[in-house]
């Protein structure tokens, strides 16, 4: 017995994860605008955080929220950041980066560090007791933990770059109230006594 399969009468369908993004893209429904989505994004309440980089006059920091846990092995870290900021351009051109999260007494750094009163550049850390970890980049003293991060890889994440950083050195400080934001404010979260 012999079986004879033409070519023309074959239907391969390549599995989704071969398609190409643009036909995948195709298929979905239209996505939320960016009014909702912020709308939307902040009732999600975050811890507040300053993310530096650079040293002497080439330091640069920026207040974020986009700030989560990656891999406890290796340990890693992922940091979203606007691609417009100055602090973006001085991750890449050093490759290491401080992730500071922030104590409750620490809301009129994160105003500073989020740009609000006009303060630019390096003259963003004359406020604030600033030391290095091992990278060399901007840690602060006080501050309820403090990640030292060496740049792995930059992602292409829209508006924003997706930052995975590979955690050098880190230190904690769990007893004090961090600084979270919701909704355009700050609040205090003070942690609950151990057990």
């Amino acid at each position: 017995m012999r079986i004879v399969m033409q070519a023309s009468t074959i239907s391969i369908n390549p599995p989704p994860h071969t398609a190409s993004i643009e036909a995948m893209n195709a298929q979905l429904p239209e996505m939320a605008g960016a009014s909702d989505f912020r709308a939307a994004m902040r009732q999600l309440a975050s811890g507040v955080t300053i993310v530096t980089s650079g040293s002497g006059p080439r330091r640069r920091g920026i207040t974020a929220t986009a700030v989560c846990s990656l891999s406890a092995t290796p340990p890693a870290l992922i940091v979203c950041m606007n691609k417009n900021s100055d602090c973006h351009q001085t991750v890449l051109s050093c490759g290491w980066f401080g992730v500071n999260v922030l104590a409750a007494e620490h809301e009129p750094l994160a105003q500073r560090f989020a740009g609000r009163g006009q303060v630019r550049g390096a003259a963003r850390f004359l406020e604030g007791e600033w030391t290095e970890l091992s990278s060399g980049a901007p840690v602060l003293r006080g501050a309820v933990a403090t990640f030292d991060c060496v740049l792995h890889e930059s992602l292409d994440g829209g508006t924003h770059s997706i930052l995975v950083g590979q955690v050098i050195a880190a230190r904690a400080d769990s007893d004090r109230p961090a600084l979270l934001y919701r909704s355009g404010a700050f609040l205090a979260f003070d942690p609950p006594p151990a057990v």
